[in-house]
């Protein structure tokens, strides 16, 4: 059977790349697409793409008037919640690529799905280096209590900190929280130089040009220190394996879940 998706983002970097992916792969097919600055064109005829066919519509709501098994967001942080919503209760579901929702949104989603019987899936980041880094994070904080993430992103990057640091934030969390040597109301000076405290971990978020996207989690012992890193090229080829295996994968259950490894059999 066919999966019919809608992408919303199918021109944007990351975007485009999935959309000529998703033409080229047997059993998926794109009825619909949402960018704001091409709606009303054909998506084939701006990507350069014969082989889609499909509309471009300026809002998530018009494009979901095709008939869809599978809403992609690959948008903006600001408008991906609503999206995400209205996808949920036309009966779609739902792959989540975009970064900067927080925890309080992942637990509205959590909840529709739930209520609609569909299956979310909120992907920080698609590689497969990354999905690694975070398992094996995962195992390091088991053993070691003081840690410390650092993200990095261009210049042009709005959102901080990135899905992806969110994301890995978050997992430790269900571990444990990172231990403070010194806590940060006894720290000296201007306390916001630490980096935020998010669920219990030290985020750091770097904005410069010469950056595509980076993620470093550094965890410290006496005279020891353990460094695990991603680092992404200036291609989106990296995201769209995953891409397409999360399509394939959101409709294995009901409810949220965070992270491909989530659907992967690590």
């Amino acid at each position: 059977m066919t999966i019919r998706i809608c992408l919303a983002g199918a021109t944007g970097w990351a975007g485009s790349a999935l959309s000529r992916a998703i033409a080229k792969s047997e059993g998926l097919t794109l009825v619909s697409a949402v960018s704001r600055t091409h709606a009303g064109h054909v998506l084939g005829d701006v990507l350069g793409e014969p082989l889609l066919k499909c509309p471009i519509y300026a809002t998530a709501r018009e494009a979901l008037s095709h008939q869809t098994d599978v809403f992609f967001e690959f948008t903006k942080p600001d408008v991906a919640k609503s999206n995400v919503l209205a996808a949920l209760q036309q009966g779609a579901r739902v792959v989540i690529g975009t970064s900067g929702l927080t925890d309080a949104d992942y637990s509205e989603i959590a909840s529709v799905a739930e209520q609609r019987q569909l299956g979310v899936l909120a992907v920080g980041n698609f590689a497969l280096t990354v999905v690694l880094l975070q398992k094996f994070s995962e195992i390091a904080a088991r053993y070691i209590p003081q840690w410390e993430i650092i993200d990095y992103a261009s210049d042009s990057k709005v959102d901080a900190p990135s899905g992806t640091a969110r994301e890995l934030a978050y997992r430790l969390s269900a571990i444990r929280p990172s231990e403070l040597t010194v806590p940060l109301e006894q720290t000296q000076g201007v306390v916001e130089t630490r980096g935020a405290r998010l669920t219990g971990s030290q985020v750091h978020s770097i904005r410069l040009p010469g950056y595509t996207i980076s993620a470093e989690i550094i965890f410290g012992m006496p005279d020891q220190k353990l460094t695990i890193r991603h680092d992404s090229g200036t291609s989106a080829q990296p995201y769209v394996d995953g891409a397409l295996l999360a399509i394939r994968k959101v409709n294995t259950f009901v409810g949220l879940r965070r992270g491909l490894d989530t659907v992967l059999d690590l």
